[in-house]
């Protein structure tokens, strides 16, 4: 019996999974390896197939959060270069296929159902109108789908490289701390983990806020942007609140302007693995105030509907179904 292997490779994680045909069976073995632990993707995929034990692997697809060239591919926030035909013939894998993380979203949007979305706007739907998946992880991800006779048609970018562009005196400084940074300032040195760490540092080294010595202590324990999320959250401190309230803008403005340059009016999905945490936040307002204000386009913004994917492992099922394509195209 040949299975199919299917990965979803990010900054922060690493999910590999192998099944059979058929995705509405369970998986013979799917798990989440800590990326920044391993020194390449074949030493997890070495260590995920012992523990699976399967015999043969009939295709595989890997979904890697970076740019993919000629059946290779960079990750954008990991020390990594990944080569198709090298895992190919290393774990002697007939059919090996590299694809960027934010299409295998794309692809994965397909398979969800109602229970996977949380509407923020519902919006007009247009039947086969274009669909862009965006979302904020260890980096920012984009991709556009667009219509053909086959189904969606999924186009990757890397649209959260685009130039961050603040709308307020607060962000201006913010984005003149972050030149100091790192010369160009992207979205994503914003609205992503890094980024949030970046915004929390921002206020506290421009006295905006002070923060408690647990927040400092759980930021250097663990998770620094998980721990700054806690603290908002639960704790209610300020630094952290104002931290992600920016943050949410940001990520809200920042969605509105990949919109007008596509007018998705099939639906704007906001995936990654930061919005579904914290989605009442996202919800309370400052992230669809952004995403509105537009000028004169604001009308049009709101009719394009809106939903957070809440199903974190969007980008394995679309790796999962490349895999299976693969492997009826062979």
């Amino acid at each position: 019996m040949s299975y199919h292997l299917a990965g979803d490779i990010g900054g922060t994680k690493t999910l590999l999974q192998v099944f059979e045909a058929g995705l509405e069976r369970a998986p013979l073995l799917c798990k989440s390896y800590p990326s920044a632990d391993y020194a390449s993707l074949a030493e997890i995929v070495a260590v995920f197939l012992r523990e699976a034990a399967v015999q043969e692997i009939a295709t595989a697809c890997f979904a890697l959060a970076g740019p993919v060239h000629s059946r290779k591919a960079k990750l954008t926030n990991l020390p990594w270069e990944v080569d198709a035909d090298f895992l190919a013939a290393h774990f002697q894998i007939a059919d090996v296929c590299l694809i960027n993380d934010f299409e295998a979203v794309g692809l994965g949007i397909a398979a969800l159902g109602e229970s996977d979305l949380l509407s923020l706007q519902q919006g007009e739907t247009q039947t086969q109108g274009v669909r862009i998946v965006v979302g904020a992880g260890t980096g920012l991800g984009v991709a556009w789908l667009s219509w053909t006779e086959n189904g969606y048609a999924v186009h990757p970018s890397e649209g959260g490289h685009i130039d961050f562009a603040p709308t307020n005196e607060l962000q201006y400084a913010l984005l003149q701390y972050l030149q100091q940074r790192h010369g160009h300032v992207s979205y994503e040195r914003i609205v992503s983990g890094p980024g949030l760490v970046a915004i929390f540092e921002f206020l506290r080294d421009a006295r905006y806020g002070s923060p408690s010595v647990e927040l400092i202590t759980a930021m250097s324990e663990g998770d620094a942007a998980a721990a700054i999320t806690h603290f908002a959250t639960e704790q209610k401190e300020e630094i952290a609140l104002q931290s992600l309230e920016i943050f949410t803008q940001i990520y809200g403005a920042f969605v509105g302007n990949i919109a007008l340059t596509a007018l998705p009016r099939g639906g704007i999905y906001v995936a990654g693995g930061i919005a579904a945490k914290i989605a009442t936040q996202i919800r309370q307002g400052g992230f669809i105030d952004s995403f509105l204000d537009k000028g004169r386009f604001k009308g049009e913004l709101a009719k394009l509907p809106l939903s957070i994917v809440t199903n974190a492992q969007v980008g394995l099922l679309g790796a999962s179904l490349q895999a299976q394509k693969q492997r009826n195209f062979r």
